[in-house]
């Protein structure tokens, strides 16, 4: 007999329109330039040169797990060995600037991960010449092929290095193998959304209207307090019912929500007991 997953309860669609007000007024307090201070987009905002922006922001981005506070100081730590120069650092990378790396750890990421995603990026340097156009580069196959960016984006990414070793490639994620793909999609929020005190919109190669919900557990434990989602699961599968939700209440630009979601959960500022639905959640 197969067990049944749980499921919460979501709004209707009338309900949902009502939320939006509530929504709103918390993007618009929390998605406000002190929120930089804590989180990793500053490491976008820390350099003026949009190659230095995308290739710091990425790695920032890349390194996001856990606490932003430890995420921080690890990103600084990154780019202090790259003397502060990530685009300069990237394009005349060698093997033997490996020492480097020596004794830096974050999470699962130990030095040859570092390294090789190093190596990949002076690749795409070099054959791209931007790393935005490398991203539109993904985006058209993506449209031919059918298939969601971020998978496009991941076997491409691996391809100009086919002897990357099997451990580097786990912190690029696929949605094809039902992850969130948060961290890559946080990536595009920074990079793709305009006129933000916060994202700095450094490419244009999607509209924010293709942007997804960069899921991680505080913004699906929120969402599924509010009834916007249904599946217990944080994979793939919840981030485009989520989105759905949220295309609904803005589709030019769903991916802003995530502000709100998130700082309910780490923020704490809080849901009125009138607008909780599903009381008890994991």
């Amino acid at each position: 007999m197969t067990r049944k997953r749980k499921r919460y309860k979501t709004i209707s669609k009338k309900k949902l329109l009502k939320l939006k007000s509530f929504l709103d007024d918390l993007v618009v307090n929390i998605e406000q330039p002190d929120y930089i201070n804590d989180d990793p987009v500053q490491f976008m905002h820390a350099f003026e040169d949009k190659n230095d922006k995308e290739l710091a922001g990425f790695f920032a981005a890349t390194m996001a797990w856990g606490r932003r506070d430890i995420v921080n100081a690890k990103v600084e730590d990154l780019l202090q060995r790259m003397d502060y120069k990530p685009y300069e650092f990237i394009q005349n990378y060698s093997d033997s600037d490996a020492h480097v790396f020596e004794g830096f750890k974050h999470r699962t990421f130990k030095p040859i991960d570092v390294h090789w995603l190093t190596k990949t990026l002076q690749s795409i340097l070099l054959k791209f010449r931007t790393f935005e156009r490398f991203w539109d580069f993904c985006a058209e196959q993506a449209k031919v092929q059918k298939r969601e960016l971020i998978a496009v984006f991941h076997d491409q990414f691996f391809t100009l290095h086919p002897e990357i070793p099997q451990r580097v490639r786990k912190h690029v994620s696929n949605p094809e193998k039902n992850s969130s793909a948060k961290r890559l999609y946080m990536y595009l929020r920074w990079v793709i959304r305009k006129n933000s005190p916060v994202d700095p919109g450094t490419m244009s190669f999607i509209s924010p209207s293709e942007l997804k919900i960069p899921l991680d557990v505080h913004v699906a434990r929120q969402a599924r307090k509010l009834g916007l989602l249904s599946r217990k699961q944080n994979d793939w599968k919840a981030v485009l019912e989520l989105t759905k939700k949220m295309k609904i209440l803005d589709p030019e630009d769903p991916a802003k929500y995530d502000y709100a979601l998130f700082g309910i959960g780490v923020l704490r500022s809080g849901i009125p007991d009138e607008l909780i639905i599903n009381k008890r959640v994991e």
